[in-house]
């Protein structure tokens, strides 16, 4: 019998990389090999992200590459997975009859019954329960894993598809994550980044039958002790509980980072947004955990040019940025989403809306320059996680999840290290042991 291959693409964010993940555990459970040569595959996967428009191109430009090899290869089957699927399943069809199978978010546990027995279901039902029973948990990862606790959104940003094509807010139960978080601390695993779309409006059910919060389930992970560091993200401004915040000063095992979208700091925008929350909301967050935590590292999501932003809506949120200082931050361009309320509305240039971008990323760019060079000498703690590009070198995390490189004769990978920060670059620090 021959091998059988399958090779997955994922876009976007976290969450889609953790569902590619979980896609290739259960097509290696039927026998097949990963590969990377996508002429080789017999399953092709592309785990689409819906978030951004030139996201969605992108996945039509790869169904027309993925055209021709698919024509050379007879036996190839092309699955278009995720929020993509999920929001265009029926357009997808239309304009590339070429795609086999389209299957939403909730629904890819079913891949591998609906391929061996050629169904072609478009699901559009949000079945989040079901989906994390039939999943199977391994790990390809050799120092930190992703793992999904919270899905979808009931919080209706007015640019944002999440609860069109994730549905609504759903928690995994505490026993199942923690079962999870054991056979990836079995396999090595020293770090686990905890994923939701707000993922701290966690709300699961315990053993005893009560819902418990995020900082609930940090502990009972921090209890493992093949676990050593516990990350989170992406958080909404509303859901910070004081019980979060307090967390990060109590528990050890919880790093001092913070992924915080505020989107604007212009409360008129934010209204618009439908942010449930002001900038003064966000400002009495940063007080209240620089006050317990004082070095925690703080990161954001932008978005320029949303419509009806003016030049003093942008200068506000340049103003913000300044006053708060970030670690790091993603800004993006707005564009407007097939079935947000937004977007019918997008009313600002693409001069203006480019030049308000440069302007925010420069000044982002900056304080992420000045943050790193304010390590330089000093001593930190790294968990190093993969090798570079370079012979013999290494790359790993701060605790402040910077990344960090290193060039060692001794194989490094899961160690986590005292080293120290002898150069800055811009997106990066150099370190030695």
């Amino acid at each position: 019998m021959s091998e059988k291959y399958i090779y997955i693409k994922s876009y976007g964010c976290q969450m889609n990389v953790y569902d590619s993940d979980r896609m290739k555990d259960l097509f290696s459970d039927k026998g097949y090999k990963i590969t990377k040569d996508i002429s080789k595959a017999n399953i092709t996967i592309l785990n689409t992200c819906h978030i951004r428009e030139k996201a969605v191109e992108k996945v039509y430009s790869d169904i027309g590459r993925i055209k021709k090899i698919k024509n050379n290869k007879n036996n190839m089957k092309l699955v278009v997975a995720g929020c993509v699927a999920q929001a265009e399943g029926n357009e997808i069809k239309k304009r590339s009859p070429i795609v086999d199978f389209v299957v939403g978010p909730q629904s890819y546990h079913e891949l591998p019954d609906m391929i061996d027995n050629l169904k072609k279901p478009l699901s559009s039902e949000f079945l989040q329960n079901e989906k994390f029973k039939n999943l199977i948990y391994n790990s390809s990862k050799q120092s930190s894993e992703f793992l999904s606790i919270q899905e979808g959104c009931d919080k209706f940003c007015s640019f944002c598809v999440v609860p069109y094509t994730r549905g609504p807010e759903f928690s995994r139960p505490i026993e199942d994550i923690i079962n999870e978080t054991k056979k990836y601390a079995s396999s090595g695993i020293k770090e686990i980044i905890l994923l939701g779309q707000n993922v701290n409006a966690y709300h699961g059910i315990s053993k005893d039958g009560k819902s418990r919060n995020l900082s609930y389930l940090i502990n009972k992970i921090s209890e493992i002790e093949e676990i050593k560091r516990i990350r989170y993200m992406t958080s909404h401004p509303i859901d910070m509980e004081d019980t979060l915040i307090n967390e990060h000063a109590t528990n050890s095992k919880l790093m001092p980072f913070l992924h915080l979208p505020i989107q604007s700091g212009s409360d008129s925008i934010l209204k618009k947004m439908n942010r449930k929350h002001t900038v003064e909301d966000y400002l009495k967050i940063v007080d209240k955990i620089r006050n317990v935590k004082p070095d925690i590292a703080l990161s954001s999501d932008f978005i320029v040019g949303f419509p009806d932003e003016s030049d003093k809506d942008f200068e506000y949120t340049m103003k913000f940025i300044e006053k708060v200082k970030f670690v790091i931050a993603y800004s993006f361009i707005y564009s407007p989403r097939p079935g947000t309320p937004a977007q019918h509305k997008d009313n600002i240039d693409n001069a203006t809306k480019k030049a308000r971008l440069s302007a925010l990323q420069s000044l982002l760019t900056e304080q992420q320059i000045n943050y790193n060079k304010s390590f330089l000498n000093k001593d930190m703690e790294v968990l190093f996680e993969k090798e570079g590009r370079h012979k013999n070198q290494y790359i790993g995390r701060t605790i402040y999840n910077q990344s960090t490189f290193i060039t060692s004769e001794e194989k490094l990978i899961n160690k986590i290290l005292q080293v120290r920060i002898t150069n800055s670059t811009n997106f990066a620090l150099e370190c030695q042991i």
